[in-house]
Formats: structure tokens, sequence, C-alpha cells
């Protein structure tokens, strides 16, 4: 899975940050002057603007698209939620266009960072200590449940971080949980978002991002680990047939 960048791959993404981060600074500081006046339905939608335009200038820049399978399988009937693999930094701009509204599980450090971490805490983020992990399940639960109540739907990276393309990872029970006790089904969702934005790395590989979204697993009358079971094993099955994990 190893591929070398050429100059011609770092001159594209170049062209892409020149785009992404003054259009990300100036729109986080809009959102934050006017966000506290909107209610959060409309407030989210205001805020994401910026992920469609971030999917189009990385298409344009560096020649990466996507496309979805099984979009039809989000539930509409209520909240939900959602657990997905984490290899790259492409699905947390892009799946706040795909699950509508949701509040997405992450690193508290994250509302530390000026205008874009603002904009983000203003977006009821469930934002965990992961040096404290009982605390960091309770509230996950507490406030995931929460949101769930509102009609949010609550998008988790069960592996905790992002996993190197090639490597599974360890998924943690918490989607299965905040499901479980909220009683609400859960989506699973693979991507193979790796091979084409790898985490951490300048250089994007032109290509089409594949996303596929399972079909909901059911919560009434069942255990956590039959729920964790169901939905992380057809996850895993997803990312051994797109080849993001080695055999």
């Amino acid at each position: 899975m190893t591929r070398k960048p050429t100059l011609f791959l770092y001159l594209r993404a170049t062209l892409f940050y020149i785009g992404f981060y003054p259009v990300t600074l100036v729109f986080a500081a809009f959102c934050l002057l006017v966000g506290w006046m909107l209610p959060f339905g409309p407030r989210f939608k205001l805020f994401t603007l910026m992920n469609y335009f971030s999917m189009f200038w990385l298409r344009l820049c560096c020649g990466v698209k996507y496309r979805v399978e099984g979009r039809e399988n989000l539930p509409q009937d209520s909240a939900y939620v959602v657990v997905a693999n984490h290899s790259s930094e492409w699905e947390t701009l892009f799946l706040q266009t795909l699950i509508r509204p949701q509040s997405a599980v992450l690193k508290q450090e994250l509302l530390k960072i000026p205008f874009f971490g603002w904009a983000l805490g203003m977006l009821k983020p469930i934002a965990l200590d992961r040096s404290k992990r009982r605390g960091a399940l309770k509230q996950l639960l507490t406030q995931g449940k929460a949101r769930l109540e509102e009609g949010i739907n609550v998008v988790i990276f069960p592996q905790g971080t992002r996993v190197e393309t090639g490597k599974l990872g360890k998924f943690n029970k918490g989607g299965a949980m905040l499901a479980a006790s909220g009683q609400v089904p859960v989506v699973p969702l693979a991507h193979d978002a790796g091979l084409f934005w790898p985490g951490k790395s300048y250089v994007k590989y032109p290509g089409t991002v594949t996303v596929r979204v399972g079909v909901a697993v059911a919560v009434a009358d069942r255990s956590v680990d039959e729920i964790h079971t169901d939905s992380i094993g057809w996850l895993e099955a997803q990312m051994r047939d797109m080849r993001v994990v080695d055999e």
C-alpha cells in the first residue's frame, strides 16, 4: 500500500492547503459571529457548508472523489449511532455532509484550536478527555443519550484514533453501549479514505473514495456484545474487502 509521492502531488496538495486553510479561518470566524443566534438545526447547516466546499476543493486540486454505497440504509424515522473506521482526516470532513444532523465524538483537544475548534464546539460535539477512560465512557453515554433524544445522530470512531491503513486496530464497545442505552439502531459505515488521504499525510492521491453504509443493526432485546459483534463484524469484513487492512 506504500506509494511514493511525486513533486506533482506535492504541488497539488499545496494548492489545496493554500485554499483550504484561509477559507476555513475566515468561515469559522463568520460562524462564531452569527452561530450563537441560530437554533442547532440551522446552525449545523450553516457551519457544514465548509465541509461541502472542502470536498469540492479536494476534488478540484487533488483529484480525490467519492462514491457512497448504501445511502438508503440510513434510518429516516429516528436518530441513530454511526460507527465508522478512522484512517484519515477525510472522513471527519465528509461525514458531516452525509450524517445530518450529527454530534461527533472527538478528542477534547480539538476544541482548543483557534476559530476552527471554537466553531466546532458550537455543534454539540461529545468532546472526551481520553486520559480519563471511565469518565470518558460515562460522558459518552450521558451526553450521547441526550443528543439522541434531541434527534441528533451520534458519530463514533470506535478505534479511538486514526489507524494506519493496513492495520485493523481495536474497536471499543462505546457505540454499541450508547445504542443499547438509547434504544436506537447502530449504522456501521466503512470507507477506504486512507488509501487516498493517508492519516497525517501532506500528499493526497487521486482516486475515488468508497463509502459503504451497512444495514442498521437493531438493538431491541439484544445485549451490548451482540450489537457490537454484528456492527463491527460487518465493518471489519468491509475493510478487508476494500483492502484497507492486511490479511
